[in-house]
């Protein structure tokens, strides 16, 4: 009897790896084409675009949509421990002032949302994960404008099973949450 249970208690995972196995890994990129990237703990993957509503037919102006984002993460949350990274969002050279209010705005909510739910979240500086994930990629991804190529080959290289949901060039927003979902784990692992 004690060498079974001996035995069992070998086996059996240690806290760290517990937590590792019960943990899913939540990548949001918070912008209108951006998207969240869930890594279950069974190495699945699950993606979804940012919600968003159209204001008026025929405009092509869009609106965040707060209940589907909380669904996401709700969603995310049923299966257990969730730790989530979000990307940081800063106005760039030549983005005009309704861009980047709407940039921030997203922002905004999904750390609202956050924090109405009572997750933690760490924000990592687009600089910091695409340094990381993308490192041996060809060519200066970051000033050539490469990156959102170049993100999306390297999603497609670390998750062939989500390549079918990274195949059109507006789900650079996917790859991205992917990445920087990737990114987390592999700081916190």
């Amino acid at each position: 009897m004690n060498e079974i249970s001996t035995e069992a208690a070998a086996s059996a995972p240690t806290s760290a790896e517990q937590t590792s196995i019960s943990t899913s890994y939540v990548g949001i990129d918070p912008g209108k084409s951006g998207a969240v990237a869930i890594i279950l703990p069974n190495g699945g993957i699950s993606l979804h675009d940012t919600p968003t509503l159209q204001v008026k037919p025929g405009s092509g102006k869009r609106q965040y949509s707060e209940s589907q984002m909380a669904l996401i993460i709700l969603m995310a949350r049923e299966g257990g421990r969730l730790t989530v990274c979000i990307e940081k969002q800063q106005s760039m050279p030549g983005q005009g002032v309704s861009s980047t209010f709407s940039t921030g705005y997203g922002f905004g909510l999904w750390i609202g949302i956050l924090a109405a739910l009572g997750i933690s979240y760490t924000v990592v500086r687009p600089q910091t994960w695409k340094r990381e994930m993308l490192r041996d990629m060809a060519g200066d991804t970051m000033s050539t404008g490469n990156g959102k190529a170049a993100a999306r080959l390297r999603a497609m290289q670390l998750f062939p099973s989500a390549s079918d949901q990274l195949t059109r060039v507006k789900d650079h927003g996917r790859a991205d949450a992917l990445l920087i979902a990737e990114y987390h784990r592999r700081q916190l692992d």
